[in-house]
């Protein structure tokens, strides 16, 4: 896993090296619309591109769900790749620094490596399963805080599937009242790596896809913290909700969740 892992290393400094040589010069005729407010570009096709070829090399036999192929069946192989080429796709194309490559090796169904790449940030969280989590090298664990009333939260706001609105609004509500603030970072990959690293205390969402949690999951695991669905199935990489916190302050997340999901 060590040496599968320096090949992704070095696959995302390629990735990275591409997208910070066209971020910022991005023209609107060569953005689409996969769907509502959904953006794709060049940008995110040619990373993906990049890290398909690369990511086969690295590991002959196995395959890849990624966004951009937009393959999210469930054909899980003995090794699967699910990767995100440009997590943040928006905050990319409106030139915010916070977007991310994510990508993740699952052992039949589940995460072994895990990489979130922040280029602009220059930082790059990665895990081993078993092995611990590291950001640029130095080992990570999840915030101590066991205080809701003393904790930031990361979320995503629906912007394409709004069938959950009014739940949504109300643990929105129960946060913004019980916690220091809530955090709306615009990557869901960040935002599990941030939790992994301590910086936001929690996280929750709903609506993702398997390419925008997979690495997530496994740095916040190995970061000490615990990664289910709201009902508490820890087999969350393709159920489409998250939450995502330390042992302590979990269960009064999902307390808050339950209640309305």
């Amino acid at each position: 896993m060590e040496e599968v892992l320096l090949k992704l290393k070095s696959a995302c400094d390629t990735v990275g090296a591409f997208q910070l040589k066209h971020w910022n010069r991005v023209t609107a005729d060569a953005v689409n619309d996969k769907s509502l407010n959904q953006l794709v570009s060049f940008v995110d096709q040619q990373s993906e591109q990049i890290l398909v070829e690369a990511l086969l090399a690295a590991l002959p036999g196995s395959t890849i769900i990624g966004e951009e192929s937009a393959s999210e069946n469930r054909v899980i192989t003995e090794y699967t790749w699910v990767i995100d080429p440009l997590d943040g796709t928006t905050n990319y194309l409106h030139g915010l620094p916070v977007f991310s490559i994510s990508v993740a090796l699952l052992h039949h169904g589940e995460p072994v490596i895990g990489i979130v790449d922040c280029p602009v940030l220059n930082e790059r969280f990665t895990a081993i399963k078993g092995q611990g989590a590291y950001l640029n090298g130095t080992r990570i664990q999840v915030a101590t805080n066991d205080s809701l009333s003393h904790s930031l939260l990361a979320t995503g706001f629906p912007y394409h599937n709004f069938a959950e609105m009014q739940s949504y609004l109300d643990v929105l509500t129960h946060f913004m009242h019980n916690t220091r603030g809530l955090r709306r970072m615009g990557s869901a990959a960040i935002d599990l790596a941030y939790t992994a690293c301590g910086r936001f205390d929690g996280f929750f969402e709903l609506n993702l896809s398997p390419w925008d949690v997979a690495a997530g999951v496994l740095l916040v695991r190995e970061a000490g913290g615990v990664v289910t669905t709201f009902n508490g199935d820890s087999s969350v990489i393709f159920e489409k909700q998250i939450v995502a916190a330390s042992q302590s302050l979990y269960p009064k997340m999902t307390e808050v969740l339950q209640g309305s999901f």
